[in-house]
């Protein structure tokens, strides 16, 4: 490639150029067609201008988890946000947010929640942080508006983090039609806030 091509991007933005490319590779045909080669054929620059960015396949999947932690993060927030001001559908808006994201690029989730829990891997931990706290501040939320009994946090957001999952498993699978996304996660979000509901005061 010329030098031209390599000039143009400047500024860092041939790392996001790069990032971009790797992210449509894992959406098409997933994680192990990724190469820095190809990133660098596809983007249009030499062989070797990657590796000013990402020094081996390592680094490039590692920057791949953050930037898709990042993204969920900013999609999850944005639901919330646009979300109506009562508890239950603000959840519901973020349930549905996290799940599309887990099935639109599965493969990429797959690399974000795989990349954190390896060794040295500081930078994924980190940047997966923003979207767990996310969860656990609506739940808090929802204790301290009385929509949700007083308890650990942390064993609540498990509980509806494992109905994400098990959702965008099925959708995955083709065991449920993606067109049936909301449906689920109306129910699924309703049954989990009743069966969190604070018990009703005994009668004297």
């Amino acid at each position: 490639m010329s030098d031209v091509s390599e000039r143009a991007y400047h500024h860092g933005r041939l790392r996001s150029a790069l990032l971009d490319a790797a992210m449509r590779t894992v959406r098409e045909g997933g994680v192990d067609q990724l190469s820095l080669r190809e990133l660098a054929r596809e983007v249009g620059v030499s062989h070797a201008a990657p590796r000013r960015h990402f020094p081996d396949r390592q680094a490039l999947l590692d920057a791949l988890a953050v930037a898709g932690f990042e993204r969920l993060d900013n999609r999850l927030r944005t639901a919330t946000a646009d979300g109506a001001e009562d508890f239950t559908s603000r959840l519901k808006a973020t349930v549905a947010a996290y799940i599309r994201f887990a099935t639109e690029d599965a493969a990429l989730l797959e690399l974000m929640f795989t990349g954190k829990h390896r060794p040295g891997a500081d930078q994924v931990m980190a940047a997966a942080v923003p979207s767990f706290t996310l969860m656990y501040e609506q739940i808090a939320q929802g204790q301290a508006a009385g929509e949700l009994a007083p308890g650990d946090v942390e064993q609540l957001g498990i509980v509806l983090f494992a109905t994400m999952q098990g959702i965008a498993t099925l959708i995955n699978g083709d065991m449920v039609k993606p067109e049936l996304l909301d449906d689920l996660v109306d129910r699924a979000v309703e049954q989990f806030v009743r069966g969190a509901r604070p018990a009703p005061p005994e009668m004297p």
